[in-house]
């Protein structure tokens, strides 16, 4: 496997305000990543940066428990070279983990659904897909007739899982729910008076089509003003719309339950280690390498600390909206001050990824 022409070598001075990071902040998220690889690996992506040449890395990273500011700046320096990622546009956004009251019996008030894993959803590959089927299916509908395409957004919320007992837990508003689905992930503040999580299980298969692109080529919202606080000003301005643009985003999301272990991480994501506010970075995982640091050089981003946006993060998610090699979204954390931060991030961005040196022949 040979690096793709997409990376472009740089060298550390060329990264802006990259002294100033917190260097030992980012070496706690990458050793979270190196302990779990002992357990499975990560794939490697198609552009080239192997998992294997982490491993020198990793070794140092879980050999010791904390690094200082100039010990962890010299363990990033010392074992990966900064790529720029050769790209038309990078961009990021945002995103958080809600935290929302819920409860576990549904009530006049708390009638909108969280679902766990119907049994009936396969999961597809090229070995079981069906002759004709959408290659981007990835799940189906066990049938008696064999698999088909599973059941949408519209025809769940109306009734097409009722009965087989799926209810993880209610909410009061559909919205809320909707957003939920979007992050994939929730804290939820039950009646009872626990404090639970359900994070991504699977879904149905279809494409995502977010309400913000609908409502901008509706012209309800100019595109420049599409923000998660502007859709849902929107939803509530019109409630009696909610369905008609909601159910043209055909993907629906299936959740699992899951301990909130640590209240200051969020969810263990597709990398499989909990996120990091401000540190942990979803990627394209056909393309990338779980694992792999990115700096990212995104001025115009102040949302998170009045500062623009320079940080060292680590690829430990990835989304069906993040696609493309420069395009990354970025965990805010959790509750509603996070919710406001990843709400209004669309911004430019240079992305940076370190490469492991075996890669490029230890060039320094």
């Amino acid at each position: 496997m040979s690096l793709s022409p997409s990376f472009v070598a740089k060298s550390f001075e060329d990264l802006p305000g990259w002294g100033d990071d917190d260097h030992p902040s980012a070496f706690e998220v990458f050793r979270r990543s190196a302990f779990h690889v002992l357990s499975k690996p990560y794939r490697s992506g198609a552009l080239g940066v192997d998992f294997g040449a982490f491993a020198e890395a990793y070794a140092e990273a879980r050999s010791v428990s904390s690094l200082n500011g100039a010990q962890a700046r010299t363990f990033f320096e010392r074992h990966f070279v900064p790529m720029l990622v050769r790209a038309e546009t990078g961009l990021v956004t945002g995103f958080y983990e809600p935290q929302v009251e819920a409860s576990p019996v549904r009530t006049e008030h708390f009638s909108v659904p969280l679902m766990s894993r119907p049994a009936d959803l396969v999961d597809v590959g090229d070995a079981n897909r069906p002759d004709g089927m959408d290659p981007y299916l990835a799940f189906a509908r066990r049938t008696v007739d064999g698999l088909a395409e599973y059941f949408d957004r519209g025809a769940i919320e109306r009734g097409a899982l009722a009965g087989q007992g799926l209810e993880i837990a209610w909410l009061a508003d559909k919205v809320d729910a909707f957003f939920i689905h979007v992050q994939g992930a929730a804290r939820l503040a039950m009646t009872d008076g626990r404090l639970c999580r359900v994070t991504y299980a699977a879904k149905s298969g279809q494409r995502f089509t977010g309400p913000g692109k609908i409502l901008s080529e509706l012209g309800e919202i100019p595109l420049a003003e599409v923000t998660m606080q502007s859709i849902r000003a929107w939803f509530k301005a019109h409630p009696d719309r909610v369905d008609e643009i909601l159910w043209q985003n055909r993907s629906y999301i299936f959740f699992r339950e899951a301990a909130v272990d640590d209240a200051g991480l969020g969810p263990i994501a597709a990398a499989k280690v909990p996120l990091t506010p401000g540190r942990s970075i979803a990627v394209d995982r056909l393309l990338h390498t779980f694992g792999t640091p990115f700096y990212i050089d995104a001025p115009t981003l102040t949302a998170f600390d009045k500062r623009p946006f320079r940080r060292l993060m680590i690829a430990q998610d990835t989304g069906s909206a993040i696609t493309g090699p420069a395009r990354g979204d970025l965990f805010a954390g959790s509750g509603d001050a996070a919710g406001e931060i990843a709400g209004v991030v669309r911004n430019a961005a240079d992305f940076f990824a370190l490469v492991p040196r075996p890669l490029i022949g230890g060039a320094r």
